[in-house]
C-alpha cells in the first residue's frame, strides 16, 4: 500500500477543471461569501454524501456530521456547529437527517461494543430505552430503521431545546428545524414530519411525528 494519495489529487484536480469549465468563475465567487440557508445534521457515514443528496453546490449546505447524527447537549463542537450556523450565517432551516441502516444505530440497539464509541452510543441506546416498548412490540428485522427514526425525532427535539435556536426564536428570527431519514435502499428522503418554526411548535411537532411514526410501522409490522 503506498503513503501518497495521488489518485485522490488527481480526482480533486479533474473535479476543480469540470467545475470550472462548466461554470465560469465558479471558485472565485465561493470565495467571495458563504451564504447557505440550510444546516445539515448527518451521520458520518460515507454512503450518506449531504450535498448530492439535495442537489446543492458547495457553498449552499453548511454541514455537520458525526456517528449516528446526534445533538448532544454538552457536545461543544455541535452546539458551536448550530451557533455559528444560526447567529453568523443566518441559516433558515436546521435538518436533522438520519438514514437507513445506521451502523451506529444497530450497535447501540444490540449492545454491541465497538470500543471508545460505546461511549457515544450511549446517546442512542438512551433513545432506545425510552421507547423499549414500542421496539420490542417490533418485528426484530425493522427495529434497527424503527430506532433510525425516533433518534432522528429526538435529536430534533434536542435541536429545538439549545440555547441557541432558542434566542434565535425569542428575537424572532426564522429558523425551522426538521427531521428527515434517508434510504441508503433507494437514495430518497423522508420527511418525518417533526417540523417547528417556534418555541410554542415544539411539543405539538414532536408528538404528531411520533404519533405517526408508531402508526407506520406498526402497519409495517403487520405485513410482515
Amino acid at each position: 500500500m503506498s503513503n501518497a494519495l495521488d489518485d485522490l489529487f488527481e480526482n480533486n484536480q479533474q473535479w476543480a477543471a469540470a467545475t470550472e469549465a462548466r461554470e465560469p468563475g465558479f471558485f472565485t465567487r465561493l470565495l467571495a461569501q458563504q451564504t447557505p440557508q440550510y444546516l445539515w445534521i448527518g451521520c458520518a457515514d460515507s454512503r450518506v454524501p449531504a450535498n448530492e443528496l439535495v442537489g446543492l453546490l458547495p457553498g449552499e449546505l453548511f454541514v455537520h456530521r458525526n456517528v449516528a447524527n446526534l445533538l448532544v447537549h454538552s457536545d461543544l463542537n455541535a452546539l458551536s456547529v448550530i451557533q455559528y450556523a444560526v447567529d453568523a450565517l443566518q441559516v433558515k432551516h436546521v435538518i436533522v437527517v438520519g438514514h437507513s441502516g445506521c451502523g451506529g444505530v444497530r450497535a447501540a440497539l444490540l449492545n454491541q461494543r465497538a470500543g471508545l464509541v460505546d461511549n457515544w452510543l450511549r446517546h442512542v441506546q438512551d433513545v432506545r430505552d425510552a421507547h423499549e416498548g414500542f421496539l420490542a412490540g417490533l418485528h426484530e428485522g425493522l427495529r434497527v430503521d424503527a430506532l433510525v427514526e425516533l433518534n432522528v425525532l429526538e435529536q430534533a427535539r434536542n435541536v429545538c431545546h439549545t440555547t441557541v435556536v432558542r434566542d434565535a426564536w425569542q428575537r424572532g428570527q426564522a429558523v425551522v428545524v426538521h427531521g428527515w431519514v434517508y434510504g441508503l435502499h433507494n437514495g430518497l428522503l423522508q420527511d418525518l414530519k417533526l417540523t417547528a418554526a417556534s418555541s410554542e411548535d415544539v411539543n405539538l411537532a414532536y408528538a404528531t411525528a411520533l404519533a405517526q411514526l408508531h402508526q407506520r410501522w406498526r402497519q409495517r409490522n403487520a405485513q410482515t
